[in-house]
């Protein structure tokens, strides 16, 4: 005989599925978007060894991508076209989908300072990878920044007769390449930085491989 239910009293709901942290898009985006700078860096390194710019500074052969001038110039254009039509796609996406605001907005130095001081003393909590804190939504934005001066400053070099206003813009050509200088190395330590987070905390490689 059955025993009646008692009101108010609800059997175990069932095991959901893990939180979907990053849709397939952000993550294919993620790392092609990885490949194309790190590319792009290693190459770039090459070409600035063919004339340095700090003569007494030059990158080790052996961090270098190409070989030899012209090589790392077609490893870093090829790269440069990856990287800009991967970046419009993430773009795009992130704004039409609502992310771009969702995950990076509201940002305040207040609330920068705040999670700074939390991870230097070890009380910044990690528990939601769904959401940023804020110093890593500052750090996001200023990588995404900071590839659209490589990509500009990279241009005002390139084809510095094709874009005189860019080039002006840059302050002259060998200003522009001081900027891209400036700005790759803004790139290489942001990778380190964003390396050794990853280490600290591997459940969010574990994110960006499978999303959930």
């Amino acid at each position: 005989m059955a025993v009646p239910r008692a009101r108010g009293v609800h059997e175990p709901a069932p095991a959901h599925r893990a939180t979907l942290i990053h849709p397939r898009w952000v993550r294919v985006t993620h790392w092609l978007n990885a490949l194309a700078a790190i590319v792009m860096m290693l190459s770039g390194w090459q070409i600035y060894d063919a004339s340095p710019i700090f003569r007494s500074f030059m990158f080790p052969m052996s961090i270098t991508l190409g070989g030899w001038l012209a090589g790392a110039l077609q490893w870093h254009f090829a790269a440069m076209w990856l990287l800009m039509a991967n970046g419009i796609v993430y773009f795009v996406l992130s704004v039409a989908s609502g992310r771009l605001f969702s995950r990076f907005f509201p940002l305040s130095l207040r609330a920068v300072l705040l999670d700074l001081w939390r991870a230097l003393t070890g009380k910044l909590s990690h528990a939601d990878l769904s959401k940023y804190n804020a110093v890593q939504k500052l750090a996001y934005l200023a990588v995404i920044v900071d590839l659209v001066v490589l990509v500009l400053s990279g241009l005002a070099i390139w084809k510095s007769v094709q874009f005189p206003l860019l080039r002006t813009l840059m302050g002259g050509y060998d200003s522009a390449r001081v900027v891209h200088f400036c700005a790759m190395a803004f790139l290489a330590a942001f990778l380190v930085v964003h390396v050794v987070m990853v280490a600290l905390v591997p459940r969010s490689l574990i994110a960006m491989l499978r999303g959930r």
